[in-house]
């Protein structure tokens, strides 16, 4: 895994602990500054790069990418715009 997607990974997990309320710290957790991290780190990646990853990113279906990133995309379902157009993302 490159750099860029280790970190897309890295980060997308972090949101996810962050909130489901599991971060540690004391108060609310500051998940707009993920979403940007996260979206910084999308504009980063190649225009070779997966384009079921990109469609996620794009989507915003951050539990998706991250199943995608840990090799696991195979249990995604796939949503109804996959459904209408295959071809748009895969």
């Amino acid at each position: 895994m490159n750099d860029i997607r280790q970190r897309l990974l890295d980060k997308l997990i972090e949101l996810e602990t962050a909130a489901a309320g599991r971060s540690g710290s004391s108060g609310k957790p500051d998940l707009m500054s993920l979403f940007r991290e996260i979206d910084d780190l999308s504009g980063e990646l190649s225009e070779a790069a997966d384009p079921a990853l990109r469609h996620y990113l794009t989507r915003k279906s951050y539990q998706k990418a991250r199943m995608l990133l840990q090799g696991r995309d195979s249990e995604n379902e796939t949503g109804d715009c996959l459904r209408s157009n295959p071809r748009s993302a895969r």
